[in-house]
């Protein structure tokens, strides 16, 4: 995970209509960056919606929401057509960002190891400064305990 206080990496990735998305393009927004491991899985699709149902509440604090994974924008496209998502999804089939931002990690499955994204929410604040990081994220309870730290 990436320290607080440290300037966020830029980026440039597709979103779920495959329009290209740079952090750099928020400046002077707050940014709610999730990383999560898979479109249309239990835990994504509660954290996701979760999200979109209190979108209006983000607006409201000047906060923009992207939610990045592995997954193509054309899956991106039907998670949020299935769930009609409020917010912008940005698919990193490359990883580039993935691992840019350290979510990439060893993790264990019923005794399985595997390599895959570790759920992480990163708070970045309206210079590009990382605020909050939280690798030990409830998909469920992520969206409201995310709301709570822009108050």
């Amino acid at each position: 995970m990436l320290e607080l206080g440290i300037k966020a990496p830029d980026f440039e990735l597709p979103d779920q209509d495959g329009v290209m998305h740079k952090l750099s393009d928020y400046a002077g927004k707050k940014v709610i960056l999730y990383f999560y491991p898979k479109d249309n899985t239990p835990g994504c699709t509660k954290q996701a919606c979760g999200f979109s149902e209190r979108y209006p509440q983000f607006a409201e604090k000047g906060a923009v929401i992207l939610g990045v994974s592995k997954d193509s924008v054309a899956s991106h496209k039907r998670f949020e057509e299935k769930y009609g998502l409020a917010f912008t999804l940005l698919a990193d089939p490359e990883r580039k960002v993935i691992e840019a931002y350290d979510v990439w990690k060893e993790k264990k499955n019923y005794g399985k190891i595997s390599m895959g994204v570790v759920r992480t929410t990163y708070l970045i604040d309206e210079q590009g400064i990382i605020i909050k990081a939280n690798d030990k994220v409830k998909a469920a309870d992520d969206p409201e305990n995310m709301l709570k730290e822009l108050a």
